[in-house]
């Protein structure tokens, strides 16, 4: 067999090996107990990936190691592409102007906060503070692994930040319906799902906090949160520009760079994300095409957790999670201020 063909093989049994891990992770998360507590296939799919690379992973023939990495890499961009058919920009505009800019100033804000408090105040390195900001203040783990390739962060370190998510992400998700329960809010159900959808990491940890409200509050929730997702790409394609700048303008004692990084990917996302908007592919095939991304973004977590090591994250310690309290501390309480200041206007 020649050797392109023999690499080829046991790249796609890598390949194969993760889809099966993905599988297990999607079946696990359509269990009823699992179900009803809206745990993402993405997050079952990183922790028995984790779990994988600390046990039995060197039982894995070395040989398939490329698979694993293809399915971090291309098979990752491939699935921030399509994840533009999950919204519309009728979804966007329908927020109205006020729940847009609230969503936007909220996003902005945590992004910043993210980064000089990381970096400043915990001093932690530059990818894990900027990957645990990205995932706070767009669209949780989505956007950590749309940004991981963009920066070439380290696998370990878009796991610690999709902890991150999952941890206070979903308290988020439970603590928002007691709150508002209790009246202190002051909010009916339209501003709540403003306020929710601006708010929370995940996607479905929206919809639950949503739904446990109303259904209308959800939907609004849904709606707002799209427009955060929106922003995923420009912001990529900023960040791509501002490497591309710094490789070619270095600080003194560094040596220039010329192979630079573009998120081409971001832009397959707002294209898609058009087609999607205008609506003329049938609702069914693009139900399909939401669940084929759901599966191939459930590969890539697979994989990045495969990646990850215990002795990595341990060498990391637990700053991130300060960062991660900081984060969620700022979107509950500063956001309700934001969204209550715009929308008085």
């Amino acid at each position: 067999m020649p050797i392109l063909t023999l690499k080829m093989h046991h790249t796609a049994s890598g390949v194969i090996f993760v889809a099966l891990f993905a599988l297990v992770s999607s079946l696990i998360a359509g269990l009823p107990l699992v179900a009803q507590w809206n745990i993402s296939p993405l997050i079952i799919g990183v922790v028995l990936g984790m779990v994988y690379a600390n046990t039995f992973r060197d039982s894995l023939p070395a040989q398939w190691n490329p698979g694993i990495v293809f399915s971090t890499k291309q098979i990752l961009r491939l699935a921030v592409m399509l994840y533009g058919f999950h919204i519309t920009f009728q979804q966007i505009v329908a927020v109205g102007g006020a729940g847009l800019l609230a969503s936007f100033i909220i996003l902005v804000s945590t992004l910043l906060l993210g980064v000089v408090a990381g970096q400043r105040l915990l001093k932690l390195d530059g990818h894990t503070s900027l990957l645990t900001a990205m995932g706070a203040s767009i669209c949780g783990a989505a956007a950590v692994l749309a940004t991981e390739p963009t920066i070439r962060a380290k696998p370990h370190q878009a796991t610690i930040a999709v902890a991150t998510v999952v941890l206070f992400g979903t308290l988020a998700m439970f603590l928002y319906p007691i709150v508002y329960s209790t009246g202190i809010l002051h909010f009916d159900a339209q501003t709540y799902g403003i306020y929710t959808g601006a708010t929370v990491h995940e996607v479905a940890q929206v919809v639950a906090a949503g739904k446990a409200v109303s259904e209308s509050a959800a939907e609004t929730a849904v709606i707002v949160k799209m427009g955060r997702v929106l922003m995923l790409a420009p912001l990529l394609l900023i960040m791509g520009a501002w490497i591309a700048w710094r490789a070619q303008h270095p600080a003194e004692g560094e040596v220039a760079k010329h192979k630079v990084p573009i998120p081409w990917f971001a832009f397959g996302f707002i294209v898609f994300a058009g087609i999607n908007s205008l609506q003329f592919l049938p609702e069914g095939l693009v139900t399909q095409i939401n669940r084929l991304d759901t599966f191939l973004l459930t590969m890539a977590m697979c994989a990045l957790g495969m990646e990850t090591s215990f002795k990595k994250i341990k060498a990391v310690g637990v700053k991130p999670f300060y960062l991660g309290l900081i984060l969620f501390l700022w979107l509950s309480v500063g956001g309700y201020w934001i969204v209550r200041g715009v929308l008085s206007f």
